[in-house]
């Protein structure tokens, strides 16, 4: 399904250099202070970072920051990976499922502003996700969160590539398997210092310059050594992301025959990531995930049948979900990765449509 490809040794070898001259190891050294500073750059002037030691942490400590009231209602897609609802969890809220767009597969600012007042609870904060990375409408977003008053936090685990724009708070993965990954890892970004300052403060057992722990944290800081991952990579993403299209572009031309298979909107043109989900006509997955098995290629259901599914959220609450149990039974994971090369995507191609003109 995938082949992940972190920065080679040598790539790596003189940020390892750096670290074996300073022999400083953790704790916010000179190599995650720089790592941390280039991904600022990123998000334009005002932007501030903080690194955790992956997204699902970013999320949860990010939310904490916020001084959330317990057990108060995290509003999110129930089209999401599980992670959403875990982070949401362990920062003491309680998740509130919501249907997504069925042509954006994410929240709709809207409608989400509709379904405030059939709430089972009070509403702290909404967590809308770029599915699969896609961009979304913060000038949306912001709109409701001015209108209604609540925060709104970005769950862009998916979106390295789109995620430019610090103006709502936004959570980033750095996974080995997405297009810029250092293994583990993620990251926090914001215009709001405090809260930048906060969620780093988070990662480190609440200290706030000496060795007293202000208040109750964890321990949730990036190495050294993860940085220097990072940093290389960074280095190569210029050229990385040229890659990445080009084998997006060599997908896309070879299921140029099948009109019923549907790429998220600019996937691999105006943006990229590290998945391809398609669309399909309704209700044809699993005939075409059981098709695709046949043919030895693989495929995933990356969202399963909906994050509400999963037994650790049964208790959760969630409105109707029409169009996240279509999703759930009209779209696939293709195999993707940066080195797929031409004869990787007649196969696939191949396996789509002998498996779609058989049912």
């Amino acid at each position: 399904m995938a082949r992940p490809r972190l920065p080679p040794a040598a790539a790596i070898a003189p940020y390892l250099e750096r670290i074996d001259e300073a022999r400083w190891y953790s704790n916010f050294g000179p190599l995650l202070t720089e790592f941390e500073a280039r991904l600022g750059e990123r998000f334009g002037p005002g932007a501030h970072v903080a690194t955790a030691v992956n997204a699902t942490q970013a999320l949860a400590l990010t939310l904490q920051a916020m001084d959330l009231p317990r057990g108060a209602l995290c509003a999110m897609p129930s089209w999401t990976f599980v992670a959403t609802a875990h982070a949401a969890i362990q920062a003491g809220l309680t998740p509130w499922f919501l249907d997504v767009d069925p042509a954006t597969w994410m929240l709709d600012p809207e409608r989400v502003r509709e379904a405030l007042p059939r709430a089972p609870g009070p509403v702290a904060v909404v967590m809308p996700v770029a599915p699969f990375g896609r961009p979304m409408d913060l000038g949306a977003w912001l709109d409701f969160r001015d209108a209604t008053g609540l925060p709104v936090l970005i769950d862009a685990a998916a979106a390295f590539d789109t995620a430019a724009d610090a103006a709502l708070p936004s959570v980033v993965s750095l996974h080995a398997t997405k297009v810029l990954g250092i293994g583990e890892g993620g990251f926090l970004a914001t215009q709001d210092p405090a809260l930048a300052k906060r969620v780093m403060q988070l990662t480190t057992y609440g200290f706030q310059g000496d060795r007293a722990s202000r208040f109750v944290a964890t321990n949730a800081k990036l190495s050294e050594y993860a940085a220097a991952v990072g940093l290389a990579a960074l280095d190569a993403w210029p050229l990385d992301r040229l890659r990445w299209l080009r084998a997006a572009q060599m997908l896309r031309m070879a299921m140029a025959d099948l009109p019923q298979v549907v790429f998220q909107p600019g996937w691999g043109s105006s943006w990229i990531t590290s998945v391809c989900t398609v669309g399909l006509p309704e209700g044809v997955g699993a005939a075409v995930e059981a098709g695709f098995r046949s043919r030895g290629v693989d495929t995933r259901r990356w969202w399963g049948q909906g994050c509400h599914e999963s037994p650790a959220f049964a208790g959760s609450p969630r409105d109707a979900l029409p169009h996240t149990l279509e999703l759930a039974g009209s779209t696939i994971g293709l195999p993707f990765a940066i080195d797929l090369d031409v004869e990787d995507a007649r196969r696939i191609a191949a396996a789509m449509s002998e498996t779609l003109r058989s049912l």
